[in-house]
């Protein structure tokens, strides 16, 4: 009495490690870009890069404490452009519908989001807290850019990057730490995840 079988212990471990890679390869296929909440204008290519202008979201809220997140850009050579980066509260079609005749960084819903000068093979890190003091900080190829800090918010927001028009301006969100080329400002920033519910 009171024996355990292991070979059904043995079973038991390969669904898990199976349910395990398919919830992994899940979440990063979650992490693109949002074609419902970005704006019309954003061209989406390979669900994580986007070109054109205007306002792009990831489908993907930030619910964890502490996440960081890249953007690499990629321009044409000698070139430098503003863009913004940092989160946004969800958005919807009617958004930009509406944002077409106003022309502030609220009614672009840029407010949380802070412009860098970028250029050609740049990476921009995000790093968002939440535990704290709600934050998001700012790195630029690694140097971190104190100034720009965003304080205290609310809510649910979401990854976010606003291009302006331009030419030959591509951004790519970057997920998976392995894809990282630059350190997160701390260590208890981990890579974005999504969120799943508990049944």
């Amino acid at each position: 009495m009171g024996a355990c079988c292991s070979c059904c212990e043995d079973a038991s471990a390969a669904v898990s490690e199976t349910e395990m890679k398919e919830q992994k390869a899940t979440n990063i296929k979650s992490l693109s870009i949002s074609r419902v909440m970005s704006a019309p204008s954003v061209d989406v290519q390979d669900d994580c890069k986007m070109s054109g202008y205007g306002l792009g979201l990831v489908g993907v809220a930030v619910e964890q404490d502490a996440a960081y997140w890249e953007a690499h850009i990629q321009h044409d050579p000698g070139m430098s452009q503003e863009v913004s980066f940092g989160v946004a509260t969800k958005k919807d079609q009617q958004f930009y519908r509406s944002m077409e005749e106003q022309d502030s960084a609220d009614a672009k819903g840029t407010s949380l989001m802070r412009s860098i000068k970028v250029k050609d093979g740049d990476v921009v890190g995000i790093a968002v807290q939440q535990s704290d003091l709600p934050m998001v900080q700012f790195l630029l190829n690694g140097e971190p850019l104190h100034d720009l800090a965003v304080n205290r918010f609310r809510g649910a927001v979401y990854p976010a990057i606003y291009l302006p028009e331009n030419d030959g301006l591509t951004v790519r969100f970057v997920f998976r730490e392995s894809e990282f080329e630059k350190l997160s400002p701390h260590a208890r920033f981990g890579p974005l995840i999504v969120a799943r519910g508990i049944i």
